[in-house]
């Protein structure tokens, strides 16, 4: 059974038929064009396909299309105006926290709610749940646990997000 559904991804309205099974990454890869987001186990693992919907992140590899019509979805190309690098983005530039970069869209849209939830004061694992909320490497390490990086830059993407921290 297909469906027609819009997703307004990295700000543009976009339109498709999906068969009802069909995964919110696979309609944004293979019916949308949109390539940020990756698909690294599709087993909702690995964070390779992690973006923002609605403003909290999300492996995309999971949730079907149809359950998302009319979502605002944000992937890493998204989070700048063209032509511009998302100070997260910069930051992992900057620390080179990045190798194959295979991971790296995910892992800067975790990095950006990651920030966003502590601005916010949301408690983790890592933290008192009664004090205050803040970007320590504990914290950032506990936050950014469901992006796995093939080839180990954990300790440059720590230092990227405490950089864009600030």
């Amino acid at each position: 059974m297909e469906a027609e559904i819009t997703l307004v991804v990295d700000g543009r309205q976009l339109k498709t038929t999906v068969d009802t099974r069909t995964t919110l990454l696979d309609a944004l890869r293979d019916r949308l064009g949109v390539m940020s987001p990756k698909k690294g186990c599709d087993h909702g693992q690995c964070g390779s396909c992690t973006v923002l919907l609605e403003g909290r992140r999300i492996v995309s590899c999971l949730p079907l299309a149809v359950a998302h019509d009319g979502a605002a979805i944000t992937t890493a190309q998204g989070l700048a105006p063209p032509g511009e690098l998302h100070p997260v983005a910069r930051a992992f530039i900057d620390h080179d926290a990045l190798q194959c970069g295979y991971c790296t869209p995910g892992q800067i849209c975790s990095a950006v709610a990651l920030l966003e939830e502590i601005k916010e004061g949301r408690p983790s694992h890592a933290g008192d749940p009664n004090g205050p909320v803040e970007a320590t490497d504990e914290e950032i390490r506990e936050r950014m646990s469901g992006n796995l990086c093939r080839c180990g830059a954990y300790t440059a993407i720590v230092a990227a997000v405490r950089e864009a921290a600030r």
